[in-house]
């Protein structure tokens, strides 16, 4: 991250993609069987708005380890956009992808 990013900020976009077993929820029709979305993605912007990162890698991997914390999740894959990335060639996007399961 250049300063001038960690002086003004930066946007990015997040997608994740939970790997769950759904059946035990959508059995019974009980959230509290599968994930909060709500909550989990209050979390993840929690950490997207908190300590900085130099690296989009860092940040992915953080997100990653906060959707593996939810009791239903078995794997996941995140990916982290930058946008407005400091590049200095034409391009639509920058971004990393990444994957983790459980142990």
């Amino acid at each position: 991250m250049l300063p001038a990013e960690r002086e003004l900020g930066q946007e990015f976009v997040v997608d994740v993609a939970l790997g769950l077993d759904t059946r035990p929820a959508a059995a019974e029709d009980d959230l509290s069987r599968t994930v909060d979305y709500g909550s989990l993605a209050d979390r993840l912007v929690a950490v997207v708005e908190g300590e900085p990162v130099a690296l989009i890698e860092t940040l992915a991997d953080r997100l990653a380890e906060v959707c593996l914390q939810e009791r239903a999740v078995s794997e996941v894959e995140v990916t982290v956009h930058k946008p407005h990335a400091p590049v200095p060639h034409p391009f639509t996007d920058v971004a990393v992808r990444i994957r983790r399961s459980r142990p």
